[in-house]
């Protein structure tokens, strides 16, 4: 179906442009007034209340199709280490859906590219110096190389997304058009006793479709509301149904209408912004039409509202641009806070600590102070760098004489690490187990390494210690003679259910009581358990007995099986699945009685009101046994 949208109609209906009536449905120009006495002011507010909806619809298409960007104001990319960033990157890469990180991805490219093109020219600079040959100069670090991977990783990563996320939208706008192309036959073809039902199901098939591209979704949705509404003009069989429709849908919209109207007050303009692009959605992928008298008063009052938190908007973005200037004072007082700070009393890792918080919180004020847009902000943002640039050289210079102290935390964490490789094949469990906690103790209270043996000797030693900690737990689970036996007899009395040829319920009950009596299982041949349930399960579907009988004896010699192996979180797990599962059919029955709300015109024997009063019944058996169910486990002590 690779029709273009506006090729949908039929050529032998009326035009949409010209049957669709002013309303939500469309952002058509109005048509050519037969007035052409029509105030000039009057026009002018409508064209502005057109355009204010105008541009919260093209955001609501917008967002259908994506959402917002990860951004992170707060993050000092060029303060940071190449190490930093590229561990920075690949957090941010492992931790966000792909297509919502493009911005915090280029910060990094662009912070990272200037501190490796600068220590690049150091290195040269160096190698020159040495008397080496400009063309002969190589330079290869590890870190570079795991730039590169993860940034070819995100690429790859992003180009799939896009690759599948246009795939998706392009097969849910097919969806689309088949939905509207049966909604048409439908209009033309159906049979009148069966043609709101086939209605109604194309409705929850439309709601149940995923986002179209943002250059297709407003003409889709403009094209299916306008079959909606003919079907409902023309469904002159089934009046009850229409205006019923009719009627819950304009108080739906009234009620939009209302939560609208109160946005226009609301305190945080751009919150009200987000709740009203909501508000559109819901209008147009929620709500069918009303009736046709008062679908123009109707969206005339919502475009209304509509204008009025827009124009509400409009005037906060623009106060906020005479506010730059205020920004730009508090900021520059920021840096000279900065470019004043002391730090020449600080002697200890504990001093610099303070001072990094005390600056951070600076820092802060600065971000805080508000956003501006970047033609305004470079200037003062590298003022911001220089000024913390200032400190942080500082820091480091400490920092460097602090490094002596890592290479000693390195000699301590090397002899806790060869004293746990010499314990890791101990068997006197009791006291190596004790030795084994002191060295993780030890090992905590250690300092900082430095960062180039960090990983490995960390790797090395949590791997010695998992290696102990395993052998002891294979130790705890080995099965003792008493424990095998238990597993042999089970396993005997499985292959004597097998020749039961026709059970009895006592003999089935027996042999869940037999089964119990034989003893508890060891944890690593639990599987067991679910052989012996499933031929129970087996067995019982061949008794005589009614079916909720049958399920509640499945039920009780599973729940049984559990408190048996003192298994509390599956028992747990199973009461809480038996209360959704109760919590789900109630649901499922209060929607089919208010479904019967539908039909309270229709007689009794009506097909439609049979069955729906049929599942009712159905459910409320369902709800008995798992209502059993419930008072069972419920009655149980563990």
């Amino acid at each position: 179906m690779n029709l273009k949208i506006v090729d949908m109609l039929d050529t032998n209906e009326e035009n949409v442009e010209k049957t669709v009536p002013k309303s939500e449905d469309t952002n058509l120009d109005h048509a050519k007034a037969s007035n052409k006495s029509t105030k000039e002011a009057e026009k002018e507010a409508e064209i502005t209340a057109d355009k204010a909806v105008e541009e919260v619809e093209q955001s609501v298409a917008e967002d259908a199709e994506n959402e917002a960007e990860i951004e992170d104001n707060s993050v000092d990319y060029a303060s940071m280490s190449l190490e930093d960033l590229v561990a920075l990157l690949q957090k941010i890469i492992s931790n966000n859906p792909v297509h919502r990180v493009k911005n915090q991805v280029e910060n990094i490219k662009s912070a990272f590219n200037k501190k490796f093109g600068a220590l690049l020219a150091e290195k040269k600079r160096i190698f020159l110096e040495e008397g080496g040959n400009s063309i002969d100069f190589q330079f290869s670090s590890p870190v570079k190389i795991t730039y590169n991977q993860l940034l070819s990783d995100y690429k790859k990563q992003r180009d799939s997304y896009y690759k599948n996320l246009e795939n998706q939208l392009n097969d849910n706008l097919e969806k689309r058009l088949q939905v509207i192309e049966q909604l048409k036959d439908l209009i033309e073809n159906a049979e009148p006793a069966t043609m709101y039902k086939q209605f109604k199901e194309l409705q929850n098939t439309w709601s149940t479709i995923g986002p179209v591209s943002k250059t297709k979704y407003n003409d889709t949705w403009k094209i299916y509301h306008h079959h909606v509404e003919r079907f409902y003009d023309l469904l002159h069989l089934s009046n009850d149904f229409r205006e019923l429709d009719f009627k819950n849908n304009l108080e739906k919209k009234l009620a939009i209408i209302t939560q609208a109207e109160a946005l226009v007050d609301a305190k945080d303009i751009n919150v009200a912004f987000k709740e009203l692009q909501e508000l559109h959605k819901i209008w147009k992928e929620e709500i069918g039409p009303v009736a046709r008298d008062v679908r123009e008063e109707v969206w005339g009052k919502f475009s209304e509202a509509t204008k009025k938190i827009h124009d509400r908007r409009h005037d906060y973005f623009k106060e906020q641009r005479s506010k730059n200037q205020d920004i730009i004072e508090e900021k520059l007082q920021v840096v000279a806070k900065l470019n004043a700070y002391d730090t020449s009393k600080n002697k200890t890792h504990r001093d610099w600590q303070r001072s990094m918080k005390e600056v951070e919180e600076i820092r802060q004020e600065y971000f805080k102070a508000g956003k501006l847009p970047y033609s305004k902000s470079e200037e003062i943002w590298q003022q911001f760098k220089k000024a913390t640039k200032k400190f942080n050289s500082a820091k480091n210079l400490f920092y460097r004489e602090e490094k002596k102290e890592q290479q000693e935390n390195l000699r301590n964490k090397q002899a806790l690490l060869e004293k746990a490789i010499s314990l890791k094949d101990s068997e006197d469990w009791d006291s190596t187990t004790e030795i084994f906690k002191k060295i993780q103790s030890d090992w905590k209270k250690i300092g900082h390494v430095p960062r180039k043996f960090s990983d490995a000797i960390w790797k090395e030693f949590k791997n010695t210690c998992n290696f102990y900690f395993d052998r002891l737990h294979n130790q705890k689970n080995a099965i003792s003679k008493e424990q095998q036996d238990i597993v042999d007899a089970k396993k005997a009395f499985l292959e004597s259910l097998k020749e039961i040829a026709s059970p009895t319920k006592e003999v089935v009950l027996q042999a869940m009581e037999d089964w119990k009596n034989l003893g508890v299982l060891p944890r690593n041949v639990r599987h067991l358990e679910g052989k012996f349930n499933k031929q129970i399960d087996n067995l019982l579907e061949g008794l005589n007995v009614s079916k909720e009988e049958v399920e509640m004896l499945k039920f009780t010699n599973l729940i049984d099986g559990l408190l048996a192996n003192g298994d509390v979180r599956r028992l747990d797990s199973e009461q809480l699945s038996v209360r959704k599962k109760i919590d789900e059919i109630v649901r499922e029955m209060q929607q089919l009685e208010n479904n019967l709300g539908f039909f309270s015109n229709a007689k009794d024997d009506n097909p439609l009101v049979v069955n729906v009063k049929n599942s009712i019944d159905a459910f409320k058996r369902d709800l008995k046994v798992w209502k059993k169910k419930l008072k069972y486990i419920k009655k149980l002590d563990y």
